[in-house]
């Protein structure tokens, strides 16, 4: 069973970790120097992310999928995650400025529930799944593509399942 969702399971943990950097710069900026730039603040979060995320999904969460030019995929990469950014940040765009969910509208409290629900759970859900799809689909297309490199140097047949020596 892990075998089979060992891509997802890859991509949810580099996830998690570009998710933990994104609320730090996000949370950082936003009570620091742009207070009064909150979607600024994700859209930077998401951006530093964004760099990791593409290193690290490229060397392990689909490391064996491949098909295009590194110059190529690292673009594909680049523009759907800011298609991905745009859906991210969506969400809190509505809140604040069209369902008016900000200071003096409403309380501190209020506004900073609603940033949380609308630009980091509801938009990381959307970018999150828009990304996984868009990855495969385009920039990671063919499984199979890179071959695993053995501990000793030595490479793997890109359909071998057994991940031991990586």
């Amino acid at each position: 069973m892990l075998a089979k969702h060992r891509e997802l399971l890859r991509f949810a943990m580099v996830g998690g970790a570009s998710f933990v950097i994104t609320m730090t710069i996000t949370y950082g900026l936003k009570f620091t120097v742009l207070t009064d730039k909150p979607v600024t603040a994700l859209v930077i979060g998401v951006l530093v992310a964004t760099v990791f995320s593409y290193v690290a999904n490229r060397e392990w969460s689909f490391r064996t999928r491949g098909g295009r030019e590194r110059a190529h995929e690292a673009a594909l990469f680049f523009l759907l995650s800011g298609i991905a950014l745009g859906l991210n940040a969506l969400p809190q765009l509505v809140s604040r400025y069209v369902l008016g969910l900000e200071q003096p509208h409403v309380g501190l409290l209020t506004q900073e529930i609603a940033d949380f629900v609308s630009g980091v759970l509801v938009g990381t859900l959307l970018g999150t799944v828009f990304r996984w799809w868009s990855f495969k689909k385009w920039v990671f297309p063919e499984a199979g593509a890179r071959p695993r490199l053995l501990r000793g140097g030595g490479r793997r047949a890109p359909d071998d399942l057994d991940d031991r020596a990586a």
